[in-house]
């Protein structure tokens, strides 16, 4: 059985631009998280982190 895909949140919500600046995902996809399917958040997750290593580049 597939290992589940853990959650990016750091508890350091904050939206700038419809996207966390904790975790990198937007606010649709953190409504959508636990509904999500496995594959769903990996793709999620990968691009949630281009988001932030993007953010942080500003």
């Amino acid at each position: 059985m597939p290992k589940e895909v853990k959650s990016p949140c750091i508890s350091e919500c904050k939206l700038k631009h419809e996207v966390c600046t904790g975790c990198g995902r937007t606010r649709d996809e953190i409504k959508e998280w636990k509904g999500m399917k496995r594959r769903d958040r990996l793709e999620t997750v990968q691009l949630a982190t281009r988001r932030l290593k993007a953010l942080k580049k500003k």
